[in-house]
C-alpha cells in the first residue's frame, strides 16, 4: 500500500515503536515487557503474552500484558499441550472467538486467564524453527480478522530475532543433554542414498541475520526486489550451466527449480509483504516462513519435498539482497566435509562443489530432489536424523554409514580405527573387485550365472558398464513418475524409455509397469489412506482398474522399443486372470501401433514379478503363457510369513534363509526349468552373497541386484563348485529350524566360497 498524505500509516508506526524498543539498550526482558505492552495497545486486546521454548520442548510464560504477574516463569506448557502448545507443534496460527471451549485448552489458574474467551496466537519462527509463541486475548468472544493474523505474524518477526539472539534462553540449554562435552554420540537416521565416510562436519547455515525489518521506503524496497530477483534468477541460470548434469532426472530437477525461482505468485506475495512495511529481506522472510508453516501440515509428499526449495530460494534471494549475491561455500568447504543440514534444495547441493563427501538431513525421502542429485555425484545420504543440527558442532569428525542407517559424532578412537580399518578393507576389495570385472560369473564348475542390476532412474544405468552387468533385470518405471510434478504424456515417457534402451547400449532391460499405491505415492495422484498399504490398491491392480494409465504406458514402452526387443512384466500379479487381462491390453496397443504403420519391437517378451503367494498354486498355469518370471523376494517374504517388513520388531523375526522360503525358491526354480521359462530373483536377497549362493544352489541362473553388490556377487560365483553345494542345500531343506544361514556361512568358509 501506497503511504497517506498524512504520513505513516498505523501499523508501521507500530513497527518503528517496535524497531525503537528492540534496538534499545536496557535488559531482554525489559524489552519484552514493553513489545507486549505495546501490541496490547495497539491491537485493542486485554491481553498480550510471549512464551518462548525452553529446554525439552517446554514452552515458558516470559512476559504478559494482562495476566497475572505471579505467572510469568511459572507457567509451562508443553509442545501439544494446550492451544499454546497446539500453535507450537503446528507451527501455525490458531484464531478463536471462544478459545475456552477449543478441546486443546488447558487451564491455568495461576494466570487469571478465565475471563478471557477469544485468543488469536502466532508462532514466533525463525529459520523454520519455533522458538515461542505470541498470544492476544480479548474478554469479548472477538472474531479476528486475516489482517489481524498477518499483523500478529509481522510482529513475531521482531521477537523472533531477540529469541534467538541467546539474551532470554541461552543457547546451551537447548543443547540435547546427550552428548555433552566429549562424549560421542550414536544417531540413527533412514540410509537415503548408500556409502560410508569419515569426514568433518559443515553445518548448513542458510539463514542471513535480519538487520533490518521496518521499510523507510517501500518503493525504494519493491525496487530492490526485482533487482535482486533478476540477480537471482541469474545466478540460478549460472549454477545450472556450470554443474555438469546435463542428463536424467536430475537435469528435470534443476529445470523444474529454476521455473520455482521465476513464480510469479511467490514473488507476488513478498511484494504484498513489503507493502505492508517490511524491508525487502523480511519480506522474503515472512513469505518463506509463512508458506513452510502452512506447507509443512501438508501429508502430500510432492507439496512437503518443495519446501527444501523453497526455503533454498528464499535463502538465495534474502542473499542477494544483504549483500553481493555471490554464496562463495566451496571455498570454505574442508576436504572430506560432511555437511548437516535440516533440508537442503538441489542447487545449494552444487553450491558445496565437490569436496562434499557426505550428506546428513533432518528432513528428506529418497526421491527428495537433493537426494537424486546426491545420487548423481555419488554423495552418500543420511536422513531423517533428529536435532542433528544442534547436536553437532562445525568442525567435528564423523562417521557417516548410510549402509547401517547411523551416524557417530566425536567417536573414540576404537570406532574410528574400526571404521577406516572398514573402509581400507572396502578400497582392498573394490581393487579386487575391479580385476575380474571383465570376468564371467562362471562356477567352479562351468556353470554361467547372468548378473543384472535394479534401476529406478536414469542415473542407475551408469552403473551397467561400471559393473560389467549383463542387463538390466528390473527397470522400475515408478520412480520417474515420483519426483514429477504432473504425470507424464506417451512422449515424456517413451523419451524416457527411449534413453534407458539407449544407455543399456544392448543389453537387456525389463521394464516393470507402475507399482504405485502403497507406500509409493504420486504427488498428483490423490487417493485415500488405506489400512494396509502394502496389500491393498496397488501396482497391477490399479492398472487393471485405470486400464488408460496402463494402455499410455505400454504405448509409450513400444513406441520407445522401436525395432528391439521389449520386455516388460507386471507387477504384483495374484491371478492368472489378472496376466491375461493385463496381456490384452499390451495386445491392444501392439495392434493399435501396426494400424498406424509405428515401428513394432523386434519381439515382445511378457512376464510377471512373482511375489504373492497365491501363484504358488497356479504355477503350471502361469507358466504355460509367461515368457520368464521375476521373484519379488522383499513382498514374497512379507506375504509368506504375514510379516510387516517395515515392522522393527519383526525386521529381524523371520529369516529370507529360512528353509521354507528356500524351498518355496526351489519349487519356482524347478517348474521355470521344466516349462523352459526363464527365472530371475530380483529381490534385495539376490544382492547379498551368501544369499546368491543359496539361490544358485536352488537353481536360479539368473539375479538382479543393486549395482554395487555385482562385483561381491560375481566373486562369489567364481569360487563356488555348485554342484556341490546345491547338493548340501537339498539335504537342509526340510530341516525342522528357523534359518540355515549359520550352516551356508560354515559350508562356504569351509570350501574357500566369498560370501
Amino acid at each position: 500500500m501506497r503511504e497517506p498524505a498524512g504520513g505513516l500509516t498505523p501499523f508501521r508506526r507500530l513497527l518503528r515503536r517496535l524497531r525503537d524498543i528492540m534496538a534499545a539498550d536496557l535488559p531482554a526482558e525489559q524489552r519484552l515487557e514493553q513489545t507486549v505492552s505495546l501490541i496490547a495497545a495497539d491491537m485493542v486486546a486485554e491481553v498480550c503474552s510471549v512464551y518462548v521454548m525452553r529446554a525439552g520442548e517446554v514452552l515458558e510464560l516470559f512476559a504478559t500484558r494482562g495476566l497475572r504477574h505471579e505467572a510469568v516463569h511459572s507457567t509451562r506448557l508443553r509442545v501439544g499441550e494446550g492451544l499454546v502448545g497446539d500453535i507450537a507443534a503446528h507451527a501455525r496460527p490458531l484464531a478463536l472467538a471462544d478459545a475456552q471451549s477449543h478441546p486443546n485448552f488447558a487451564y491455568r489458574p495461576e494466570t487469571g486467564e478465565e475471563i478471557y474467551h477469544s485468543l488469536l496466537g502466532v508462532p514466533i519462527l525463525r529459520g523454520g524453527r519455533v522458538l515461542g509463541v505470541l498470544v492476544v486475548q480479548n474478554r469479548t468472544q472477538r472474531h479476528y480478522t486475516e489482517d489481524d493474523v498477518e499483523a500478529l505474524q509481522t510482529i513475531a518477526m521482531f521477537l523472533a530475532e531477540l529469541a534467538a539472539s541467546g539474551e532470554l534462553v541461552s543457547p546451551e540449554e537447548r543443547r540435547p543433554s546427550d552428548g555433552t562435552g566429549l562424549m560421542p554420540i550414536r544417531l540413527e537416521g533412514l540410509a537415503l542414498n548408500p556409502g560410508i565416510v569419515i569426514g568433518v562436519a559443515v553445518l548448513h547455515e542458510p539463514g542471513v541475520v535480519l538487520t533490518r525489518i521496518v521499510a523507510e521506503d517501500p518503493e525504494a524496497e519493491l525496487d530492490r526486489l526485482r533487482q535482486a530477483v533478476l540477480g537471482m534468477q541469474d545466478a540460478v541460470d549460472d549454477l545450472i550451466a556450470a554443474a555438469d548434469l546435463a542428463h536424467g532426472e536430475e537435469r528435470d530437477i534443476l529445470e523444474t527449480y529454476r521455473m520455482f525461482a521465476q513464480d510469479h505468485g511467490w514473488i507476488t506475495r513478498i511484494a504484498e509483504a513489503i507493502r505492508s512495511g517490511l524491508t525487502a529481506e523480511a519480506g522474503v522472510q515472512k513469505v518463506k516462513d509463512d508458506t513452510r508453516a502452512r506447507l509443512s501440515q501438508a501429508t502430500d509428499p510432492y507439496l512437503r519435498e518443495r519446501l527444501s526449495d523453497l526455503d533454498d530460494l528464499a535463502n538465495r534471494l534474502i542473499a542477494h539482497l544483504t549483500s553481493s549475491g555471490e554464496r562463495p561455500r566451496r571455498e570454505r568447504v574442508p576436504d572430506l566435509a560432511i555437511l548437516v543440514a535440516r533440508s537442503l534444495g538441489p542447487a545449494e547441493l552444487l553450491d558445496y562443489g565437490r569436496r562434499l563427501h557426505g550428506l546428513v538431513l533432518e528432513e528428506g525421502s529418497a526421491t527428495s530432489h537433493v537426494c537424486i542429485v546426491a545420487r548423481a555425484l555419488g554423495i552418500p545420504v543420511l536422513g531423517r536424523v533428529a536435532n542433528a543440527l544442534v547436536r553437532v558442532e562445525a568442525g567435528e569428525t564423523l562417521i557417516l554409514d548410510a549402509d547401517n542407517e547411523q551416524m557417530f559424532l566425536r567417536p573414540r578412537e576404537d570406532i574410528l580405527a574400526a571404521y577406516q580399518e572398514m573402509l581400507n578393507n572396502r578400497d582392498r576389495r573394490r581393487r579386487a573387485l575391479a580385476l575380474i570385472r571383465d570376468l564371467p560369473p562362471v562356477t567352479l564348475d562351468g556353470v554361467r550365472l547372468s548378473l543384472n542390476i535394479n534401476a529406478g532412474l536414469l542415473i542407475d544405468l551408469r552403473n551397467l558398464a561400471e559393473s560389467g552387468a549383463d542387463g538390466v533385470g528390473l527397470y522400475r518405471t515408478e520412480i520417474p513418475f515420483m519426483v514429477r510434478s504432473s504425470f507424464p504424456d506417451v512422449n515424456n515417457q517413451a523419451e524416457l524409455y527411449r534413453r534407458v534402451l539407449d544407455q543399456a547400449d544392448g543389453r537387456p532391460v525389463t521394464f516393470r509397469t507402475l507399482d504405485i499405491g502403497g507406500d509409493k505415492a504420486l504427488p498428483y495422484w490423490h487417493e485415500e489412506g488405506e489400512e494396509n498399504p502394502a496389500m491393498g490398491w496397488r501396482a497391477i491392480r490399479i492398472g487393471l482398474d485405470r486400464p488408460a494409465l496402463l494402455r499410455q504406458q505400454i504405448r509409450a514402452m513400444i513406441r520407445a522399443a522401436g525395432g528391439r526387443p521389449l520386455s516388460l512384466m507386471f507387477p504384483l500379479i495374484a491371478q492368472v486372470s489378472e496376466f491375461e487381462r493385463a496381456c490384452g491390453i499390451l495386445q491392444l496397443e501392439l495392434e493399435r501401433a501396426a494400424a498406424r504403420g509405428a515401428p513394432l519391437p523386434e519381439r515382445v517378451s511378457t512376464g510377471v514379478m512373482l511375489e504373492v503367494p497365491s501363484l504358488l498354486w497356479q504355477l503350471p498355469a502361469l507358466l504355460r503363457k509367461v515368457d520368464f518370471v521375476s521373484v519379488g523376494t522383499n513382498d514374497l517374504q512379507q506375504f509368506l510369513f504375514a510379516s510387516d517388513r517395515g515392522n522393527p520388531r519383526l525386521v529381524h523375526r523371520y529369516d529370507i534363509l529360512a528353509p521354507v522360503m528356500l524351498k518355496i525358491l526351489a519349487n519356482i526354480a524347478e517348474a521355470a526349468e521344466a516349462a523352459g521359462v526363464s527365472a530371475t530373483v530380483c529381490g534385495e536377497m539376490a544382492g547379498e552373497p551368501l544369499e546368491a549362493m543359496a539361490l544358485a544352489s536352488v537353481g536360479f541362473r539368473s539375479l538382479s541386484m543393486a549395482p554395487p553388490a555385482i562385483g561381491p556377487v560375481r566373486a562369489m560365483a567364481r569360487s563356488l563348485d555348485l554342484g556341490q553345494a546345491r547338493k548340501f542345500l537339498s539335504l537342509l531343506l526340510d530341516a525342522p529350524e528357523p534359518s540355515l544361514r549359520a550352516r551356508l556361512q560354515n559350508y562356504a568358509l569351509d570350501h574357500g566360497i566369498v560370501a
